[in-house]
């Protein structure tokens, strides 16, 4: 497996890395512990370093899944998490709003760090910008914490232009994680100019949209309650059906290179910027070798300028979350 840096900082990691939150949490009921832990030892097998938990998935489950799976290989692998939600100590709830205040933030990182069974966090993110706390006492908690040899690399999620650089003039900022694919591509506008002028990593998740870009999904497909997708609005039928579209596109492009609609899908975002590595997420060992195999796809200019006039041809139908969660990004 390749390796890149995140932006300027001296954080390598694997080219494409892998998003843990879909094993305890959101896509339907948490999956098996005991296969889980044999695919990510599996994706350590594979030459991925880089794995991506929160302590919100499940909430708490994750993060504990992913510590006793890496703990023997801990020395090899890079761990990132997230802070800045409030959750519901009853559990009866998932979260109760957001809350990045310092206090807060020292809290649940010594939680964290317990549960992954480790001394220190790699890369630690704001999961969402709190509206409610400065953004540079954020990035001041997160210094002490580096200081305090706690954390090793800053991160925010879902931020806005502005906001990454306030919280970059307090404390360096090593990546961003924010929605990116041909199916979402937002940030290219302000955001992506800024991390490269700042020289902050871009880690993209869902890359592969929700595994709408997988080809599995189809107009008529149905989703269980406690898969999180049954309440987007891009997953509707109706969205679906004239989505599907992009899909179709996609594939006469994959047929052509041999590949998958997933590894073109993947390979077009690490040909974008050699600053970003995406995690998509999976359950399964074939779709995280599939996954992988995307590192091996070379797309030229050409190639890319032809996935993304097709892509130009479709308008993506429906949100990509719900109005409540919209108001929590970019911001």
């Amino acid at each position: 497996m390749q390796k890149r840096k995140l932006g300027n900082s001296n954080l390598e990691v694997s080219a494409i890395g892998l998003g843990c939150m879909g094993m305890s949490f959101s896509y339907g009921p948490a999956k098996d512990k005991t296969e889980m832990t044999s695919l990510l030892r599996a994706a350590v097998e594979r030459g991925v370093t880089f794995f991506d938990t929160a302590e919100v998935y499940g909430p708490f489950v994750n993060e504990e899944l992913v510590g006793e799976a890496l703990a023997p290989v801990r020395d090899q692998v890079v761990i990132a998490t997230k802070f800045g939600f409030k959750l519901d100590p009853t559990g009866e709830k998932k979260w109760l709003g957001l809350d990045s205040k310092p206090e807060n933030i020292k809290r649940v990182v010594e939680a964290s760090l317990k549960r992954l069974k480790t001394d220190v966090i790699d890369l630690l993110y704001q999961h969402r910008v709190d509206p409610s706390v400065p953004i540079e006492e954020v990035a001041g908690a997160v210094k002490e914490l580096i200081a305090a040899g706690k954390v090793k690399h800053f991160g925010l999620s879902e931020a806005s232009a502005e906001t990454i650089r306030r919280a970059h003039s307090v404390q360096e900022v090593t990546a961003l994680q924010s929605e990116y694919s041909i199916w979402f591509r937002e940030v290219e506008e302000a955001v992506l100019p800024t991390l490269e002028e700042l020289g902050i990593g871009f880690v993209p998740y869902s890359p592969l949209g929700r595994g709408f870009l997988t080809g599995t999904i189809k107009a008529d497909t149905k989703f269980e309650s406690t898969d999180f997708r049954s309440s987007l609005p891009r997953f509707a039928p109706d969205a679906l059906k004239a989505n599907s579209e992009l899909v179709e596109l996609l594939s006469e492009i994959a047929t052509s290179k041999n590949a998958t609609v997933a590894q073109i899908a993947l390979a077009w975002v690490l040909a974008k910027k050699p600053w970003m590595v995406p995690i998509p997420g999976t359950t399964k060992l074939n779709r995280l070798e599939e996954n992988l195999g995307a590192a091996d796809i070379n797309l030229s200019k050409q190639d890319i300028e032809e996935i993304e006039a097709a892509a130009s041809k479709v308008a993506v139908q429906g949100e990509r979350y719900p109005e409540a969660l919209e108001k929590m990004v970019n911001r």
